[in-house]
């Protein structure tokens, strides 16, 4: 009949085409996926929980969870400054450089980690440009917590930002030129407008970001000098458990690692069942 949709042939496949493509992909995702995890657990509890809870609550192992949360804590608030600043200048204005801007937040995207930890040694090491001047004042970055820091920060600075400034494109700027029409500062168009509208593409930035600063191994591991008990995260942990023979301890700490990402992805989900309809509407404003 003349006017009648036609129907696509992309979505007329035969039920044997359809289950190989869903098989497939379950194969490939039960390979690759579910079955390290599962392998990751499994070997964490060989020996029993009381084996388990020895591992994770050794001393050394405790000092890594303590100094992972710590970094993610700081790297992750961070960058959520950073993120929505810079998605807020890109998205909302015009100005000399923004290409610039948006090519140098993408870097670290396409910097291995651990050349981003040696430019960090380079910088703030003890032969480095920058190493005789925290010399004289005392002050340590490489092999401390600072650097471990500021090499976080480094390689998880993109996730918060190339999160919003798709959704703030999208948005444009009509509410936030009403919001100033009306009388509204920028503090309070901000507050009122802006924020409200891009707070689950903000959440899920950092979500990712702190999954992200949670695992991170290379970059962190050339600039904490692997000093056990001080400088070690939780992944720096486990190569030094493992390297040492000791796989049952080595694989527990793992498990911890992949028990929060699994709470990473629980909450993601979680929040799109719940508030799926606000997050819809916030993403189409």
């Amino acid at each position: 009949m003349e006017g009648a949709p036609r129907s696509n042939d992309a979505t007329t496949e035969g039920p044997f085409l359809r289950l190989s493509l869903s098989g497939l992909a379950l194969a490939y995702l039960a390979l690759f996926l579910v079955l390290p995890l599962v392998a990751v657990f499994t070997q964490g509890l060989a020996k029993g929980f009381g084996t388990f809870f020895t591992a994770v609550t050794e001393r050394d192992t405790w000092s890594a969870i303590t100094l992972t949360l710590t970094v993610a804590a700081i790297s992750v608030p961070l960058n959520m400054v950073f993120g929505v600043a810079a998605s807020w200048a890109v998205a909302k204005y015009e100005f000399p450089g923004k290409s610039v801007l948006i090519t140098l937040i993408d870097l670290p995207f396409s910097v291995s980690p651990v050349i981003s930890g040696l430019v960090y040694v380079l910088l703030f090491g003890a032969q480095g440009y920058l190493g005789p001047f925290l010399a004289e004042h005392d002050i340590k970055v490489i092999f401390a917590v600072p650097g471990i820091v500021l090499a976080t920060v480094f390689v998880t600075f993109p996730f918060i930002a190339r999160e919003l400034i798709p959704l703030m494109q999208e948005q444009g700027t009509s509410e936030e030129e009403a919001a100033i029409s009306l009388g509204a500062s920028g503090w309070q168009t901000f507050w009122r407008v802006t924020l409200p509208n891009i707070r689950w593409g903000l959440l899920y930035g950092v979500l990712l970001c702190n999954a992200r600063a949670m695992g991170e191994f290379g970059a962190v591991s050339v600039v904490s000098g692997h000093v056990r008990g001080l400088t070690n995260t939780m992944p720096l942990h486990v190569e030094i458990l493992y390297n040492e023979y000791n796989f049952t301890a080595a694989f527990a700490v793992a498990s911890l690692l992949a028990l929060l990402a699994l709470v990473t992805l629980v909450l993601k989900t979680v929040l799109e069942w719940r508030y799926g309809d606000e997050i819809a509407a916030s993403a189409r404003h």
